[in-house]
């Protein structure tokens, strides 16, 4: 089947029969300042399958040639993300987009910047048959795995007897990366743990011009409330970036509605560890805070389609320096079980 997502055309891989978990049930915690971790009741967290998908996360086999893998986009020493604006995939091609972070993509709606896939398990598949990603099909992908017999051993620990399969692979690469959470931050431990000297009086400050719909009002999209806060809304919205000749460069999330409403609108990425996946925007085109702080304060390019949350605000220099002590604040610790070469809890 031809999916068409984000201006890419993908081949499906031949259906299998939806493969279950059959290993030791894990719970994974929530760390301080986030809700529960949501898990599709079809693929629940089990060791074997969460050290399957790591091992998947980190293998360039995933890759037509052997020289990309999840990591090479979303590496844990930039945050989960890619420190370039855009990524090198195989052959040095090179996308358009900037690499999101996965931290705490566990929590998302929906997946990739235009919210083209519902789940983790669909995000997935796509990178592998991205032709400027891994340049692979998922059939292919799946016969270069069966023939490591160590790879079919850990399949079969982690969902029993039988061949490896496209969905066994994506929900193994689901169940990794549902573990690659941050919460407990200073400001977690500020604001939802009482310890009051856990961040900077400047961060303190910046809180309150986040929050202030007369000042930054960075709140109404980056949403914040009293029981936890992944600081986005979930939505998509033209922020006025990427716009040449008052017209969006990329259509975004408009490729996927294909409402007029949405041309140039991208998903709200969450402010947690914000301070470690530059550069910024859908496009990579700022490389530090306070760039993006500036064009808030500017109101965003121009364009007929630009969201009506986007106003010029007025901010001095020091409020503007605490709104980027606060987003620094924001940044929690991985659990160190992520990292290639860790050992699993």
């Amino acid at each position: 089947m031809v999916v068409v997502g984000g201006g890419l055309v993908y081949l499906r891989g031949r259906s299998a029969k939806p493969a279950t978990p059959i290993g030791e049930r894990v719970t994974l915690a929530a760390p301080l300042g986030l809700p529960l971790i949501p898990i599709p009741p079809d693929n629940p967290p089990t060791k074997e399958t969460i050290e399957l998908g790591k091992r998947l996360y980190y293998d360039t086999a995933l890759s037509a040639d052997d020289t990309v893998s999840c990591a090479t986009c979303h590496h844990p020493d930039a945050g989960f993300a890619d420190p370039k604006p855009v990524s090198i995939g195989v052959g040095g091609k090179t996308g358009t987009r900037n690499s999101p972070t996965v931290i705490n993509a566990a929590y998302y709606t929906t997946q990739f910047w235009d919210g083209r896939e519902p789940t983790l398990e669909k995000q997935a598949e796509g990178p592998v048959q991205n032709p400027v990603e891994m340049a692979h099909t998922l059939d292919s992908m799946v016969k270069k795995l069966s023939r490591d017999e160590s790879y079919a051993k850990q399949f079969e620990a982690a969902f029993g007897p039988g061949s490896i399969t496209a969905d066994k692979v994506t929900k193994a690469i689901a169940a990794f990366e549902r573990t690659v959470v941050a919460g407990n931050s200073p400001f977690d431990r500020w604001y939802y743990g009482g310890q009051k000297n856990a961040i900077s009086e400047s961060a303190k400050r910046g809180f309150d011009v986040f929050r202030r719909a007369d000042k930054g009002n960075c709140a109404a999209c980056h949403v914040f409330n009293e029981s936890y806060a992944l600081f986005t809304d979930q939505q998509f919205h033209n922020i006025g970036v990427g716009i040449r000749d008052e017209a969006p460069v990329d259509m975004g999330r408009y490729e996927v509605s294909k409402f007029d409403s949405e041309r140039g609108a991208f998903k709200t990425p969450s402010l947690r560890n914000i301070d470690q996946t530059a550069p910024y925007m859908h496009d990579g085109s700022m490389r530090t805070l306070k760039e993006v702080v500036d064009h808030y304060v500017g109101g965003g390019s121009s364009n007929p389609w630009l969201d009506t949350k986007m106003k010029p605000v007025q901010l001095t220099a020091q409020e503007k320096a605490d709104l980027i002590e606060f987003m620094k604040s924001l940044t929690g610790e991985v659990p160190a079980s992520t990292k290639p070469g860790a050992a699993q809890r």
